[in-house]
């Protein structure tokens, strides 16, 4: 069996290829600012949010009973959302599943879900930019029977590439990314992904030879995402039931001092009553976490993650970890368990739920839906 580290690297670029990147990354954001336009809009009976996304000679392609080829003009989509109803959640949930750009074109796949009917479709976006401002000129789309909950779960991942100042390369773990992914979105939920720097992930342990890596290496929605990753500024806590911290030893940098990362995981645990997961280094993310009144998460509580025990500690990388996770856990409070190496390990201490290796991934994602659903049928 071998293992293969993929490391997406950004290089020196001459100016007229930065200018251009900008250029793209700034059409990117205008596209998305159109599609959350058509999100609200559609969600919330808001006509002036759907004027802004389509061109007033847009069509769309939708489905209708009976009719397999339904052509509707946007004036006459627009005009479906009432006035009355302006502002009323309907319980639609959208969000950008990729986006392709080639110069004033672009296509955009998005996925909308209505829990309350058990429905989701999948729309497609053809986009033009006309005098310098991106709109929606046709859109069509089809719908599938869904068991999804329309509930999201927050993965955090680090955006290293290397330890420390050095050039030794460190990555996410891919394994550990993919084994709890597939439990949630097997169980109905969706999965976002944030990083202190967003945009594309260092990925690591990628072993082409397993079926779950494979699938989801061949997967253009899940890439696309794990190439587009959040930045904290654009996640709103109040949207997820729980936060995810996943390992690889490039956790151990620049995600448990974030500011950002650390107001998000508190206020979706302590305003929203959501949980706080990790696996294996991604431990580390919780480490510094601390409630309203100043205790350390940890404090009291029964964690798991990667013991040091367990690093080669005479090599390089070991050395540059800015904290040791056992240790900094025991310091403050907590009480750090493990089992032997190679071996699934699961903590479950209330809304604390850890994992000590990849071989952990999938069950701490049960665990975490197993109380997510438990908290929505409190009989059961």
């Amino acid at each position: 069996m071998k293992y293969f580290t993929f490391l997406f690297l950004f290089l020196a670029l001459p100016c007229s290829d930065a200018k251009a990147i900008d250029n793209t990354n700034a059409d990117r954001q205008a596209i998305e600012k159109v599609i959350k336009h058509y999100f609200y809009g559609s969600a919330h009976s808001d006509q002036g949010s759907l004027q802004k996304a389509f061109h007033d000679n847009a069509r769309l392609y939708l489905e209708k009973s009976g009719m397999p080829y339904w052509e509707v003009s946007a004036k006459d989509y627009i005009g479906w959302h009432k006035e009355e109803n302006r502002g009323r959640f309907n319980g639609r949930v959208g969000r950008i599943l990729s986006m392709d750009v080639e110069g004033g074109l672009a296509s955009v796949k998005a996925e909308i879900l209505m829990p309350n009917k058990q429905l989701r479709y999948i729309d497609m976006f053809l986009l033009k930019k006309l005098e310098d401002q991106w709109q929606i000129i046709s859109k069509s789309a089809a719908g599938t029977h869904s068991a999804n909950n329309g509930q999201r779960i927050l993965f955090i991942l680090s955006s290293a590439h290397f330890h420390g100042d050095t050039d030794l390369p460190t990555g996410v773990s891919f394994s550990e990314i993919v084994n709890a992914y597939e439990e949630f979105i097997q169980a109905g939920f969706n999965v976002d992904f944030v990083s202190p720097k967003g945009g594309a992930l260092p990925l690591a342990y990628i072993n082409t030879s397993d079926q779950l890596h494979k699938k989801y290496l061949y997967d253009n929605d899940f890439m696309y995402a794990i190439g587009n990753t959040l930045r904290p500024e654009q996640v709103q806590a109040e949207n997820y039931r729980a936060v995810h911290y996943v390992g690889g030893t490039n956790a151990m940098y620049g995600v448990a001092d974030n500011p950002q990362l650390q107001q998000i995981s508190m206020a979706i645990y302590e305003k929203h009553n959501g949980i706080i997961s990790a696996v294996c280094h991604g431990t580390a993310g919780i480490a510094h976490l601390k409630l309203k009144n100043g205790d350390y998460l940890v404090s009291g509580k029964r964690i798991s993650g990667y013991p040091e025990a367990f690093e080669n500690q005479t090599k390089a990388y070991f050395k540059e970890f800015p904290f040791l996770i056992q240790k900094t856990i025991e310091a403050r409070g907590g009480i750090f368990l493990h089992s032997p190496r190679n071996t699934a390990h699961v903590e479950v201490d209330g809304r604390i739920i850890t994992g000590q290796n990849y071989l952990s991934s999938a069950g701490v994602a049960r665990k975490i839906i197993e109380q997510l659903t438990r908290q929505d049928n409190p009989a059961s």
